[in-house]
């Protein structure tokens, strides 16, 4: 997959040209869908030496496909923006790419937290398939383009669409394109937002982009940092306040104590709205419950029993097993006066208020919230601003937490995009 021109064969209809622009899931699915259609030439640029890196790097400890959740709860996982997601999931739904990895020679297998996985765990090799596919159905990588925005248009009717490449400017013409330029995390792998500026000058209405699936700030004392940094947070669960300001239920799952806060997958699954809170009140209200297998009136009853000399510490090591870093981060996080009150302790064992005060930096976010609204958008995900040009992925303005969520969510805008460029440039096709 080169620059080398293409070599068209005589067709009754001349081929249509489209050009996708980013390299990651949404990108290469939107090319692998377009280049099946007929008369159709597509043409993949990408900023990087190479495509799909931060789809290779996030698959590095285990490449999560999607998710086996029933799709009745499976699209929930979207909202705020459910109702603009669901039809596109519905119509890309897991099992459709569970079947698209097999075609392609790629096992997987369901997880025991519902998660699916390849067989081998591994990115590279379904990438590597992938790309075969890519050149198998004519598709051209162009790589090293950065994409800088848009021509005139030409006397036929096409865009120009713009790059700057080592070697200098670069435009080409196309019937149709793809923007699918991902959000502004890992912005080394490309991601880097710098295409809003770009769409807002031409008039596409986009919100900022905010980090999604991230850890949070917390100062911790000294003591804290230096014995407990890095610890794992197993057998946790979580809770916040929703939409509505109501309590969720608890989540069950794992953290990690960071050197300045928390991180890791239970706290990603609520991050949405522990951002929010950040952003309207200036903190965020996570609590916490260190023993989510145990019944709270079963710790009550353990913890009231008399400690006589013992120390809070062994005392709860002995009646409820809660040591390390549980017990610390209790004592942590409550006031000195709690502790006069076997009832207050066992309380906050079960619900430990833990206050964070802000979001890490975006760049360090697993996936960014805004870009794109759904206004600046048809139903074809086609901006109506710059009609022909069609968006796809991260770039939208939605969310999804980790576990397969977020990147089903990409192949199914892809879908959406691409069906879109079919549907756009038929009605462009002049008849006979």
């Amino acid at each position: 997959m080169s620059g080398v021109p293409h070599q068209q064969t005589p067709h009754q209809q001349t081929p249509r040209r489209v050009i996708i622009v980013g390299g990651g899931p949404a990108g290469l699915y939107t090319a692998e869908t377009l280049a099946a259609q007929p008369h159709t030439v597509v043409d993949l640029y990408d900023a990087m030496p190479s495509p799909g890196r931060k789809f290779l790097l996030a698959g590095r400890g285990g490449l999560n496909l999607t998710h086996s959740e029933p799709l009745d709860r499976f699209v929930t996982r979207y909202a705020p923006q459910q109702a603009w997601l669901e039809p596109m999931v519905r119509a890309c739904p897991p099992q459709a790419l569970r079947d698209w990895a097999a075609a392609l020679g790629i096992e997987t297998f369901v997880g025991t937290s519902g998660r699916v996985f390849p067989t081998d765990f591994k990115a590279a090799p379904l990438m590597r398939a992938w790309l075969r596919r890519l050149r198998g159905l004519g598709v051209h990588l162009h790589v090293r383009h950065r994409w800088t925005g848009f021509g005139a248009a030409t006397s036929e009717g096409q865009r120009q669409v713009c790059f700057q490449t080592p070697d200098g400017p670069v435009t080409v013409a196309a019937d149709a394109v793809v923007l699918a330029l991902g959000g502004g995390s890992w912005a080394r792998l490309g991601s880097d937002g710098q295409w809003m500026p770009l769409l807002e000058q031409a008039g596409v209405a986009v919100s900022p982009l905010r980090a999604a699936n991230c850890g949070f700030l917390r100062p911790w004392s000294a003591d804290f940092v230096t014995r407990f940094a890095g610890t794992p947070l197993k057998t946790i669960a979580v809770r916040t306040l929703d939409d509505n300001g109501t309590r969720t239920p608890w989540r069950k799952g794992e953290a990690v104590i960071s050197a300045d806060g928390l991180e890791g997958s239970v706290i990603y699954a609520v991050s949405r709205l522990l951002r929010q809170q950040i952003e309207h009140a200036g903190s965020a209200d996570l609590r916490m419950d260190l023993l989510p297998d145990r019944p709270e009136a079963e710790v009550m009853a353990l913890v009231a029993r008399p400690r006589g000399s013992r120390s809070w510490s062994t005392h709860l090591k002995k009646v409820l097993g809660l040591d390390g870093v549980k017990l610390a981060l209790l004592r942590e996080c409550t006031p000195p006066g709690l502790w006069s009150s076997p009832a207050a302790v066992a309380a906050a064992v079960k619900d430990l208020p833990v206050v964070l005060s802000a979001l890490r930096p975006l760049d360090e976010a697993i996936s960014t919230a805004g870009g794109i609204r759904r206004e600046a958008l048809t139903e074809d995900l086609e901006l109506t601003a710059l009609p022909g040009v069609f968006c796809a992925g991260e770039m939208l303005d939605w969310e999804a937490p980790t576990g397969g969520y977020l990147l089903t969510g990409c192949y199914a805008t892809a879908l959406r995009a691409a069906e879109g460029v079919r549907r756009f440039l038929t009605d462009r096709t002049p008849r006979a």
